[in-house]
């Protein structure tokens, strides 16, 4: 059973966690508001997004080579001075560069919170830790929920984009003052004994390597769509930033409800039947056009909604001698992955847009052209074109996932008979 310091740390490492989400949400929010004011075009406003996905696999690992070393602590405090840092440049940027530094910090900040709280939720419930990683995780898209509301509130009621940003700051104080007068245990890794060699040998095993670069496809579905929906289908409906908040909204029900699917299926089972699901919804969303494509979010978000935390989950169960290390490389993977997904897919838009104007179009003619004019509406038009072709040459990937997920699903079943053999040998 949990004691009152576990629950403790566990609540504050869900608050560090908010603020790391609604870094995403309330960004993903004003990406629009962003390239108006600073007239920056789908390419910059794509090597933006991605200086988050930069700076989060730097931090995280990084992160899990010192963790063990310097403690889960000094992590925590590290990452609430680089997302104050963050958050202020933010507020005061005044053109690209400075959105650019101040979304690599927010990133180092990102991702050295999940370098310490992942390795530290595996290590306070040590019996539990799919489940419970998936319950620390669901603070992501909750966040997102809640900083897309935001932004959807404050544009609203008129409120610029500085203040949605400055929203993040009540959070973050709060989740640095907790973790200050909280003590700490030392990573699971250490505490059941796993010498360095034995984490360097689990994270060269075949099996760690397959997941390694799972997380490559899991993550590029789930969080390079969640932060582009908004812009590529914001001509196909009215509503495409709700499109991400009931996206998110199904991944935090689900997460939530985690531990009976997880006993049910196993963490490989899951993934499998998530593949699934993301590759229908992606589908749904690249096709389906008015309210149906609702339903399209519903089910891509039920199959995004377990990959990240029960990718970690399944590491942390079945290779627990990468410790720290392993779990925090799966995350970096993940987020280097999208990074360089988003800058190739940001250029490749800009491309699609091109291909969809008139012969010899200008983009950068057509992007200042006024509102309601003829060149605004061939725009749209384009831009109508061009977001659902994203998100089908994207559909790909979770289609090589499935056949992934059905292989490794198969592995550890005949793993499961093969030790059940061993032991009535015995």
């Amino acid at each position: 059973m949990p004691n009152i310091q576990t629950n403790k740390l566990f609540w504050a490492s869900c608050m560090a966690l908010l603020v790391t989400s609604l870094s995403f949400g309330i960004r993903a929010g004003m990406m629009g508001q962003l390239a108006n004011e600073f007239q920056l075009n789908a390419t910059q406003l794509g090597t933006i997004t991605a200086t988050a996905f930069w700076g989060f696999p730097l931090a995280i690992i990084i992160g899990g080579f010192i963790v063990d070393a310097v403690g889960m602590k000094r992590l925590l405090v590290a990452a609430f001075v680089f997302h104050l840092a963050g958050i202020a440049l933010t507020i005061f940027a005044q053109g690209y560069w400075s959105l650019f530094l101040s979304t690599l910090l927010i990133g180092i900040a990102n991702g050295t919170v999940e370098a310490a709280c992942n390795p530290l939720v595996a290590t306070l419930f040590p019996e539990n830790k799919t489940t419970k990683l998936n319950h620390f995780h669901l603070w992501f898209p909750g966040g997102i929920v809640i900083g897309t509301l935001v932004v959807t509130l404050f544009v609203k009621v008129g409120l610029s984009w500085q203040w949605q940003v400055a929203a993040m700051l009540l959070p973050t104080l709060v989740y640095g003052f907790l973790f200050s007068r909280l003590d700490f245990p030392k990573t699971e890794r250490v505490t059941s004994g796993y010498s360095t060699s034995d984490m360097y040998r689990a994270v060269l095993s075949p099996l760690f390597i397959f997941m390694f670069i799972c997380m490559f496809g899991t993550a590029i579905t789930e969080l390079f769509t969640g932060q582009w929906i908004g812009l590529l289908l914001k001509n196909v409906t009215d509503n495409a930033l709700l499109l991400l908040t009931l996206t998110t909204g199904i991944m935090v029900i689900g997460r939530a409800f985690a531990e009976p699917v997880v006993h049910k299926l196993a963490p490989q089972g899951v993934l499998l039947l998530s593949a699934i699901f993301a590759a229908s919804g992606l589908y749904m969303l690249s096709t389906l056009t008015g309210s149906s494509i609702f339903l399209a979010a519903i089910v891509f978000g039920i199959g995004v909604c377990y990959f990240w935390p029960t990718m970690i989950g399944f590491v942390a169960e079945n290779i627990p001698g990468s410790g720290a290390l392993g779990l925090n490389l799966m995350g970096g993977a993940g987020m280097f992955a999208v990074s360089i997904y988003t800058v190739f897919m940001g250029s490749f838009y800009d491309k699609l847009i091109v291909k969809h104007l008139p012969a010899g179009a200008d983009l950068k003619v057509y992007s200042k052209a006024s509102e309601g004019s003829l060149l605004a509406q061939d725009l749209n038009e384009a831009k109508n074109m061009a977001g659902p072709e994203i998100l089908q040459a994207t559909l790909v990937i979770p289609l090589i996932l499935v056949l992934a997920f059905t292989g490794l699903l198969l592995y550890m079943r005949s793993r499961k008979i093969r030790a059940a053999k061993s032991l009535h040998a015995i």
